[in-house]
């Protein structure tokens, strides 16, 4: 077996097969998120299913099948967006691939996601897992930050458990999301959650020690995490789904692609509108539109918005994203055709006439440091390349995902879930719980919350003494940069990117210089 097979398949395990042991993952996410599978399943059949979400005024705990779902009037525009993005999807495969077939079944090179699994009375969305996502209070409009209901498409002929239950899930995702401050009385007096009380219910829920139904009695019962949490809070929905999958062939390795989509709930049409995606840029545009790629540039490079990015707390206006992306696996560590920033950034990657050259990073670097403005992460050109790509929907999705999704839920409708549902979520997810959970003590104090991260491959060092040793921060399986034999050589930005004795960074692709931590010889 070459070193680069032995790379791929070792970059497979740890990203697709193996993300946490459960006994850590469990620990990692106390107080962040709901994974519990058997409390999930309560719920579901409860006011979380998705029926009572989005039909509020519904009494009855019918599910909603998938046909019925896509039929209400608010899903009409989601239904019409998704079908032309498959549309283009199709006609794009056929103008680039022409010698390789597309189609729904085994018999095409390209295996289409069936879309009529969507339109299907056998079919339905069942909630997955519940995520506190307080850590994005820095977002304009989102005071305490949210919370996010996830649901996976799921065949309703197998809603049972036994020794003999295969999965039913498919591969779609359904990412309600709901601001966790609204207008909803948390008690009889017409009081609301503020952040504060919002953080303290959810940290409690990390000493709960009931699971099952127990666990999701407590959890919306008075005090309880969930119970603030309804309908009338809801501000979008996201979708991601493998919209085509090509097996390994004589002509290429295998191939996956998620289509990613945002749809905003307009309260006056009461409908579900498309919208961008957040911090996805719209590559071709901006390397087709000189004038537009002048103005992000300046409006990027400016302090306040270079400080942000290097944060990673920057939204980026509206004007530069796109409204649909694809995200590709497997991908390798340096950029590819599919990451949005690729080909902005000058460099040894980048396109003839990129949109920042070396000279303007530099001097975006140098103009940060005369205002005092301490940077954390952006530290060179490759920096503010990385940082670009991770801060969009494609470049996180294809930073350590499992199989294409961050959150594909644990399967509470098989008795023994498959090795890619063990755990609830990939290592991306896992590592971030560290940072997410200090922000919410920070609002349970009163305390203004630090809302940086690092980048989306590796922990901020100052906050995960947790995470020491483990596959997230110099750990087998963490993500590494090769370090120059002279110090003074290797890249501002990923120095810190080290492993732990005994161990050693290998990359795939040598010139890059990124790669995992592996045992060292082997």
């Amino acid at each position: 077996m070459s070193r680069a097979l032995r790379w791929v398949l070792a970059v497979f395990l740890l990203c697709c097969l193996t993300p946490a042991p459960a006994k850590e993952a469990t620990a990692l996410e106390r107080g962040t998120a709901i994974t519990d599978p058997l409390a999930l399943r309560a719920l579901d059949g409860g006011r979380f299913g998705l029926a009572r979400i989005m039909i509020p005024e519904r009494s009855a705990n019918v599910p909603l099948t998938s046909g019925q779902f896509f039929s209400l009037a608010s899903m009409a525009p989601v239904k019409k967006a998704l079908d032309a993005d498959f549309d283009r999807y199709v006609a794009r495969h056929k103008a680039e691939l022409p010698n390789e077939s597309i189609g729904v079944g085994r018999a095409f090179d390209f295996q289409l996601f069936d879309r009529a699994q969507l339109a299907s009375d056998d079919t339905r969305f069942a909630l997955s897992g519940i995520v506190n996502r307080m850590d994005r209070a820095y977002v304009p409009g989102q005071e305490c930050g949210e919370i996010r209901l996830i649901y996976r498409l799921t065949q309703t002929g197998a809603d049972k458990i036994g020794e003999a239950a295969v999965s039913p899930r498919l591969p779609m995702t359904l990412n309600v999301v709901l601001k966790a401050k609204g207008g909803i009385r948390v008690d009889g007096n017409g009081v609301t959650a503020n952040c504060a009380e919002i953080a303290k219910r959810w940290l409690a829920t990390g000493q709960l020690t009931e699971t099952g139904a127990a666990l999701a009695e407590k959890l919306t019962a008075t005090g309880g995490a969930l119970e603030p949490v309804g309908p009338e809070n809801v501000d979008r929905i996201e979708t991601n789904l493998q919209i085509a999958h090509a097996p390994k062939s004589q002509v290429r390795d295998f191939r996956t692609d998620y289509l990613m989509k945002v749809f905003d709930y307009n309260a006056q049409s009461q409908a579900f509108e498309e919208a961008p995606l957040e911090n996805q840029i719209d590559r071709a545009r901006l390397l087709a539109d000189e004038n537009l790629a002048r103005d992000f540039k300046a409006w990027l490079l400016e302090p306040a918005h270079f400080a942000e990015l290097d944060k990673g707390t920057i939204v980026i206006p509206e004007r530069f994203l796109v409204k649909s992306a694809i995200a590709s696996t497997p991908v390798g560590f340096a950029p590819s055709e599919l990451q949005p920033a690729f080909g902005l950034v000058a460099g040894e990657d980048a396109t003839k006439n990129p949109v920042f050259s070396e000279s303007d990073v530099v001097g975006a670097l140098k103009t940060a440091a005369e205002r005092g403005i301490v940077l954390q992460n952006i530290r060179s050109v490759a920096g503010i390349e990385r940082r670009l790509n991770d801060m969009t929907c494609t470049g996180c999705h294809q930073t350590r995902g499992i199989g294409g999704f961050h959150f594909p839920g644990v399967d509470w409708m098989a008795a023994k879930p498959s090795n890619t549902v063990v755990v609830p979520a990939s290592p991306h997810f896992f590592g971030d719980q560290v940072r997410r959970r200090d922000i919410l003590l920070a609002f349970r104090d009163a305390r203004q919350p630090d809302f940086s991260r690092g980048f989306a491959s590796r922990p901020q060092t100052r906050r995960s003494t947790e995470l020491a040793g483990t596959e997230y921060e110099d750990g087998w399986g963490a993500h590494c940069y090769v370090q120059h034999a002279k110090a003074a050589e290797n890249d501002a930005s990923f120095r810190s990117w080290t492993c732990a004795e005994g161990l050693a960074c290998q990359a795939q692709n040598p010139a890059s210089r990124m790669g995992m931590c592996f045992v060292s010889g082997k």
